[in-house]
């Protein structure tokens, strides 16, 4: 089964020290993880607005990006490295926070729309929607009125540590959806992330 090709892995979350543990920064957690993992170091790009890692996964290159725009401007970092790379949309995936899934699992998805995540949102204002995604589950605050405060605020510590889990079982996902493909990987990680 061919694999699915990445060049970009978006992290989508805010910069700066107050908001590094707060649940709307899964996305940057996600991309320093794999960064940990694959011996890669962050260092900062005027060029593409963001810091930047590049890390090997197999046979594939893989450029990390966490862009430094605030989240309801990431697409003006998005766009940059797209430009720059010449990389297609279909080859990026962008990691972020997910209001619409529960605490704990995490899912793989190409397209569609933002679904009033405000990073999306940016995104597909400068690239489009054909981009793989990667919805890391945070879990509903259950009031509408309530979702800024909750996105923008840390979660407990057992809450936390599932989220991270969900994390940790994504990037053991990765080597599966390069080589072996997206359907694979989904697969795998769906049934991990629900059990």
């Amino acid at each position: 089964m061919p694999g699915t090709p990445l060049k970009v892995i978006v992290g989508l979350g805010n910069p700066g020290p107050e908001h590094l543990l707060t649940r709307h920064n899964a996305g940057f957690w996600f991309v320093d993880a794999l960064a940990s993992r694959l011996g890669g170091r962050f260092r900062s790009h005027a060029r593409y607005q963001g810091d930047i890692a590049r890390v090997q996964l197999g046979e594939q290159e893989i450029t990390l990006l966490k862009p430094m725009t605030y989240m309801n401007r990431s697409g003006l970092s998005v766009r940059a490295i797209v430009d720059y790379l010449k990389v297609p949309p279909e080859e990026i995936l962008i990691a972020h926070d997910e209001l619409d899934l529960p605490i704990g699992e995490a899912r793989f998805k190409f397209g569609g729309g933002h679904g009033g995540h405000n990073g999306l949102r940016d995104v597909i204002t400068h690239i489009g929607n054909d981009f793989w995604r990667l919805r890391i589950g945070i879990g509903h605050p259950g009031d509408r009125m309530q979702v800024i405060d909750y996105v923008l605020s840390r979660a407990p510590a057992a809450e936390e540590e599932r989220i991270l889990a969900a994390i940790a079982a994504a990037s053991d996902a990765l080597p599966v959806f390069l080589e072996q493909g997206a359907e694979r990987a989904m697969n795998g990680l769906h049934r991990k992330t629900t059990v």
